[in-house]
C-alpha cells in the first residue's frame, strides 16, 4: 500500500481548518473606529514591507535558480523556487491574519481574559496550520509527481534560503523600530510604552508583525521541511532500494503531527482569572500525548520497526524539556525573571549582566536535552536493527511534527502584543490594558519557547544533514581531527554564528541609531506633540527601518550562501565537513542564549511595569527598560536567525555536494 496520500491529506485538512479559524476570527469578531484606524496603519506599514523585501527576494530567487538549472536541471531548480514560493504564501498568509486579529483581541478584552484569549490563539492558529499545511502540501506533491527526495532537497534550500532572509530582514526591521521607541519615549521622555505621541509607535507594532510572524513563521516552515528533507535523504540512501517506505515514512509522521496538534489546538483553554501561559502549555503537553498516541498506532499499522518510534518520541520529549527549559529561564513567574527584575534596582549594568548569566545557564539542560535525545534515538533505532543516524533523522521528525500546536502558541506572541499597544493608543480602559498586558507576558513567554524549541529541531536537522553531506561527498570514515584541513574547517565554522551575530546586531545598531535621531527630531520640531496637540509622522519611522532592514540583510544572507561553497571548492569536502560541524557547536549556543536572556530580560521589564520595584517610570524600570533593549536584537533578530543559518548552511552543503572535490591543498 502507498502511505503517501497520508501527507496531501492531512496537509488538505490542516489548511481547511487554517482557513475555518481565519474567517472565524474576521467574521465573528468586531472592533471600534479608533482600533480599526490604528490596526489599518499597522496593516499598511506592514504589506508595504513585505512587498518590498519579497521583490527583492524574488530576485535572489531568479538567479540562484538559473544557477541550480545550470548545474542541475530544471526539476531541482523547479523545485526551489516552489519551496520559496511556498514558504512565502506561509509567512504572508500568517502575518494577513495577526494584522486582522490584533485590534480585534484588543476590542474582545472589554469582555476580559476569557473573550480576548481565542480570538489571538485561534488567529495564531491560522499561521500554525498553514506553515505545516503549505508543507506537507508542497513536499508531497513533488515527490509524488517526481519520486526523487533529491528533488524535494531543491524544495527545502529554496524554502531555507527564503527563511533566512525574511527572518533576518524583519528580525532588524522590528527591533530598530522598538529600540527606537523605547530610547526616547520610555527612558529620556518617561511615557507609556505605546504612547500615541510616540512616532516610532507604528512601526514598533508593524515590526511585530513582519519579524515575528512573517519571519517566524518562514523560519519554522524552514526547520519543519528540512527535518523531513534529512530523513528522506538517508532513507533512500540506506533502505530505498529494499524498503522504500523509510523514505515516505517523515512525510507519514509528520502528518501524524498534524491530526495531534488540532486536537491540542482545540483543547487550549482558558478560564477568567487563569494565566494564559498555562493554557499554551497545557495545549503543548495535549498535543504531545496526542502525538504519541497517534504515532504509535500508524507505525504498527504499517509494520515498520518500533525503533523508529522510540527514536520519533524521543525526538518529540527533547523538544518538550528545550520548551519549558525556556519557559523557566523567561516566564515571568520565575526566580530568574524575578531576580533580574531585582537586580535593575542597582541599575542596567547589573540589570544586563544578571540576564546573561541566566542566559548562559539556561544552555545547560537545553544542550542535555539535545545530548540525551541524539544518543537516545541513535542506540534504540541500532538495538532495532536499523541504522542510528536514521534514528537521529527521525528524531528531528518527531520533534517537528507538532509544529502546528507549537507555531500557533508562537504567532498568539505578536497578535497580543499588537493588542495591548492598540488596546493603551486608542485610550480604552485600564482594565483592558491589564488584560492586553497579562496576554502579552504569556505571549513573551511563547515566543521564547518557540525559539528554544526550533533551535533543538536545527540541531538535530543539521546532524542528520551532515551525515547526508558525508554520504554525498564520500566520507566513509568520518572525520580527522587531526587533519590541518578539517581543523581549518572547524574553525571557519565557528566562526560564523558569531560573526553572524555580530553583522545582524550592528545592522540594527546602526538603523535604530538613524530612528532615535527622528524620533528626537519630531518631538523637538513638531509643535504641540508633547502634550498631545500635534500629530506624529509614522510614515517616515516605518520607512527608516523597511529601508535600512532592507539594505542590512544582504551580508549576512550573503555570508551564510557563499561561504560553504568557498569552503568546499577550496579547501575540499573534508574541510567542509569540518566547517559544518564547527557551525553546529557554537551556532547552538549562540542561539540558545540570546533566545533566552533576551525573553528574560523583556519579561523583567513587563514584572516590573505590573508594579514590582516602583512599577512604571521608576528608576528600576529605567534599568530594566535598558536591559531589555540589550535583549531585543538578541531575541528577535539575531538568535533564532542562527538556527536557520546553520540550516542553510548544511543544505548548501548538501546541495552542491556533487561539486565537492579535494581543494586546492
Amino acid at each position: 500500500m502507498n502511505w503517501l496520500w497520508i501527507a496531501p491529506v492531512a496537509g488538505v485538512i490542516s489548511l481547511a481548518v487554517g482557513l475555518y479559524l481565519y474567517y472565524w476570527v474576521v467574521k465573528k469578531h468586531d472592533l471600534g473606529d479608533k482600533q480599526k484606524e490604528i490596526s489599518g496603519a499597522i496593516q499598511e506599514g506592514a504589506y508595504a514591507y513585505l512587498k518590498r523585501l519579497y521583490q527583492a527576494l524574488a530576485g535572489v530567487v531568479v538567479v540562484v535558480g538559473l544557477v541550480l538549472l545550470v548545474m542541475f536541471d530544471y526539476r531541482v531548480a523547479l523545485a526551489y523556487v516552489f519551496g520559496s514560493a511556498c514558504s512565502a504564501a506561509a509567512g504572508y498568509l500568517g502575518m494577513s491574519i495577526a494584522l486582522r486579529a490584533n485590534g480585534r483581541t484588543a476590542w474582545a478584552a472589554q469582555g476580559g481574559l476569557g473573550k480576548a484569549f481565542p480570538v489571538a490563539f485561534y488567529a495564531g492558529g491560522v499561521m500554525g496550520l498553514a506553515v505545516v499545511g503549505v508543507a506537507l502540501l508542497g513536499m508531497s506533491i513533488l515527490y509524488a509527481i517526481f519520486g526523487d527526495e533529491q528533488v524535494v532537497l531543491g524544495f527545502s534550500f529554496g524554502a531555507s534560503a527564503l527563511a533566512l532572509l525574511a527572518k533576518a530582514g524583519g528580525g532588524i526591521y522590528t527591533k530598530t523600530a522598538d529600540i527606537g521607541a523605547d530610547l526616547v519615549g520610555k527612558v529620556e521622555l518617561s511615557i507609556p510604552e505605546d504612547d500615541p505621541r510616540n512616532p516610532a509607535v507604528i512601526a514598533d507594532n508593524v515590526g511585530d508583525n513582519v519579524g515575528d510572524v512573517a519571519g517566524m513563521g518562514a523560519d519554522i516552515f524552514d526547520s519543519y521541511v528540512a527535518s523531513m528533507v534529512a530523513a528522506m535523504l538517508l532513507g533512500a540512501e540506506l533502505y530505498g532500494d529494499s524498503d522504500p517506505i523509510f523514505v515516505i515514512l517523515p512525510l507519514v509522521l509528520a502528518a501524524v503531527g498534524v491530526l495531534a496538534s488540532l486536537v491540542g489546538m482545540y483543547l487550549v483553554k482558558v478560564k477568567e482569572g487563569e494565566n494564559p501561559g498555562r493554557a499554551l502549555n497545557r495545549g503543548t503537553i495535549f498535543t504531545c500525548i496526542a502525538y504519541t498516541i497517534l504515532a504509535l498506532g500508524i507505525i504498527q499499522l504499517i509494520g515498520v520497526n518500533m525503533g523508529i518510534f522510540w527514536a520519533t518520541i524521543a525526538g518529540m520529549l527533547a523538544g518538550v524539556i528545550i520548551g519549558f527549559t525556556s519557559d523557566y529561564y523567561t516566564s515571568i513567574e520565575q526566580k530568574a525573571v524575578k531576580d533580574t527584575a531585582q537586580a535593575s534596582l542597582t541599575g542596567p549594568a547589573i540589570t544586563i549582566l544578571t540576564g546573561f548569566s541566566y542566559g548562559l545557564i539556561s544552555i545547560v539542560p537545553a544542550i542535555l536535552g539535545i545530548v540525551g535525545a541524539t544518543l537516545a534515538s541513535y542506540f534504540v533505532a541500532e538495538a532495532a536493527g536499523l541504522d542510528g543516524v536514521y534514528g537521529i533523522a527521525m528524531a528531528a521528525v518527531g520533534m517537528l511534527s507538532i509544529s502546528g500546536m507549537i507555531v500557533s502558541a508562537d504567532a498568539y506572541g505578536p497578535i497580543v502584543d499588537n493588542s495591548a499597544g492598540i488596546a493603551e493608543m486608542s485610550g480604552m480602559p485600564e482594565s483592558v490594558i491589564e488584560v492586553g498586558e497579562e496576554l502579552d507576558a504569556a505571549g513573551n513567554t511563547a515566543k521564547a519557547i518557540t525559539k528554544g524549541f526550533a533551535i533543538g529541531a536545527a540541531a538535530l536537522t543539521v546532524l542528520a544533514l551532515f551525515h547526508a553531506y558525508s554520504n554525498e561527498v564520500g566520507l566513509p570514515d568520518g572525520l580527522n581531527l587531526l587533519s590541518p584541513v578539517v581543523l581549518a574547517g572547524i574553525f571557519l565554522g565557528a566562526m560564523m554564528p558569531p560573526l553572524f551575530s555580530a553583522l545582524t546586531i550592528l545592522s540594527v545598531g546602526r538603523n535604530a541609531f538613524v530612528m532615535v535621531n527622528e524620533v528626537r527630531r519630531q518631538f523637538r520640531e513638531i509643535p504641540g506633540l508633547m502634550e498631545g496637540t500635534g500629530k506624529p509622522d509614522y510614515a517616515a519611522c516605518v520607512d527608516i527601518a523597511s529601508r535600512g532592514a532592507m539594505k542590512e540583510l544582504i551580508a549576512p544572507g550573503l555570508l551564510a550562501l557563499v561561504t560553504p561553497v568557498l569552503v568546499g571548492f577550496i579547501l575540499g569536502k573534508y574541510a567542509l565537513g569540518g566547517f559544518l560541524g564547527g557551525s553546529i557547536f557554537t551556532g547552538l549556543i549562540f542561539a540558545l542564549l540570546m533566545a533566552n536572556a533576551g525573553g528574560l530580560w523583556d519579561n523583567a521589564k513587563k514584572y516590573i511595569e505590573s508594579g514590582a520595584h516602583g512599577g512604571k517610570g521608576s528608576d528600576a524600570h529605567k534599568a530594566a527598560v535598558v536591559g531589555d533593549t540589550v535583549g531585543d536584537p538578541f531575541k528577535d533578530t539575531a538568535g533564532p536567525s542562527i538556527n536557520t543559518l546553520i540550516t542553510v548552511m548544511s543544505l548548501v552543503a548538501t546541495v552542491f555536494a556533487p561539486f565537492m572535490g579535494d581543494g586546492i591543498f
